[in-house]
């Protein structure tokens, strides 16, 4: 048998595959570039539009301005590592800036989330308790953004324990997550999936149905007594107000598109990693789109404003 040609293929397999590997790699670095500068510019000019209107601000650009600030949380400390990792293949910094990143990656997403739970339930209570809303509105719009700040800060606090800068090669170190085996690693992925992801989508998902059941009836009501505008009153509800309502159902569906995929691979990998896509173009295209929404937001907002 021939050995020298099949040993000439192998070589030749390998080539073409290190550099279509070469290529995706460069491709997804050129992505999570675009999306970098795109969630910061975006994020940074609507910051200071909202700034330069801050003596005429409404509530609805309180939420926003502390929503663009979470969006380039994710958008420094989470796109822009994992481009820097795509480019250099491992961590570059010490123990401290690995932990410190992986703490404020997860600070990033706890804040978009909250933040956007935040901004429902100041919309519910306008349109289906707005006579409470008007009496407590100051008071609970800052309390709830602090609220939401504190629990993002609070719950982050576990990745400043499970990642360190560890060796895993001879003289080759990278920012690693150390859990309890065999079932730490699941326990960790299934508690951050429920606490950003599902607990906030139950509580949106409940407000956006009390906001449109009471916004159709109000609307009825309207028709039957032969009213052809909406105006604003204690029982009626504005265009302004439809206008919010509508941009944060936008927002909401926004951010379920892109992270949703993102927390179901997370979740197979954990408690089925033998099964899970975590190669491949389609993992990419995920982890991609996770990143996506930091960037769309900022375009939400200038639509709607």
């Amino acid at each position: 048998m021939d050995t020298s040609s099949s040993s000439n293929s192998s070589e030749k397999v390998t080539h073409v595959d290190e550099e279509v590997y070469g290529r995706f790699a460069l491709i997804r670095a050129g992505v999570l570039g675009l999306v970098f500068v795109l969630a910061t510019s975006g994020n940074v000019f609507f910051l200071f539009t909202l700034w330069r209107r801050r003596k005429r601000s409404t509530r609805t650009q309180l939420f926003l301005f502390h929503l663009c600030l979470a969006d380039l949380v994710v958008a420094f400390f989470q796109v822009l590592p994992q481009l820097s990792i795509e480019i250099t293949h491992r961590f570059r910094g010490t123990d401290f800036l690995c932990r410190s990143v992986k703490y404020l990656q997860v600070v990033g997403m706890f804040a978009s989330a909250y933040m956007i739970v935040a901004m429902t339930r100041d919309r519910y209570h306008a349109v289906c308790k707005p006579m409470v809303s008007f009496l407590k509105g100051s008071f609970k719009r800052y309390y709830s953004i602090g609220a939401a700040w504190m629990i993002s800060l609070a719950f982050s606090s576990p990745q400043l324990f499970i990642f360190s800068l560890q060796e895993v090669e001879e003289n080759q170190f990278d920012c690693w997550a150390s859990f309890i085996e065999p079932w730490g690693s699941r326990i960790y992925i299934t508690w951050i999936t429920l606490s950003v992801f599902a607990l906030p989508a139950v509580v949106l998902l409940y407000c956006q149905m009390r906001i449109c059941t009471t916004i159709y009836f109000n609307m009825k009501k309207k028709a039957l007594q032969g009213r052809r505008t909406l105006r604003t009153g204690t029982k009626g509800v504005s265009n302004a107000m439809l206008k919010t309502v509508k941009m944060t159902f936008v927002i909401i569906l926004a951010y379920t598109v892109c992270w949703s995929p993102f927390f179901v691979v997370q979740l197979w990998s954990a408690w089925s990693p033998s099964s899970a896509p975590t190669k491949g173009p389609v993992f990419v295209i995920i982890m991609l789109l996770a990143s996506l929404n930091s960037c769309t937001n900022p375009w939400i907002y200038i639509y709607y404003s």
